[in-house]
């Protein structure tokens, strides 16, 4: 019973998010031992950005903030699954509600097309991100 957390080789574990209100998939995103512990001291979203190598708080920049309800590992412990209150509009980059706005057609052999659903925007990332320099 003793949580213990099996990180991977880069000190990561896996972690999906879904919104508490109807169990929709927001994001996956890792976190490090720091962002893990940061998640359950202060019940906000901490993750680790393999892109910018540095620990994030989700809304530091956007303001649409996640606060934890519930966090669950897995049997193996090495992947955490959190409940959240989303604040904002979105969880995504790229100005969706969600991270998984886009669906995989099955049983085709050829060159898949991804299919859009739920895909419309729900704020503009340029309006809360600053530009990458």
């Amino acid at each position: 019973m003793a949580f213990s957390p099996k990180f991977d080789a880069d000190g990561l574990v896996a972690c999906v998010v879904t919104d508490m209100r109807n169990g929709d998939v927001l994001m996956v995103a890792h976190m490090n031992a720091d962002a893990l512990a940061k998640t359950i001291e202060t019940g906000d979203a901490w993750y680790f950005s393999r892109s910018r190598r540095k620990l994030w708080r989700k809304g530091e920049t956007s303001g649409h903030t996640q606060r934890v309800v519930e966090m669950r590992i897995d049997c193996d412990q090495d992947a955490v699954w959190i409940k959240v209150e989303q604040t904002g509009p979105g969880a995504c980059h790229t100005g969706r509600r969600s991270c998984f706005y886009r669906a995989v057609p099955l049983g085709r052999s050829e060159a898949v097309t991804l299919e859009f659903r739920d895909g419309e925007k729900a704020f503009e990332p340029r309006t809360v991100y600053p530009a990458d320099d």
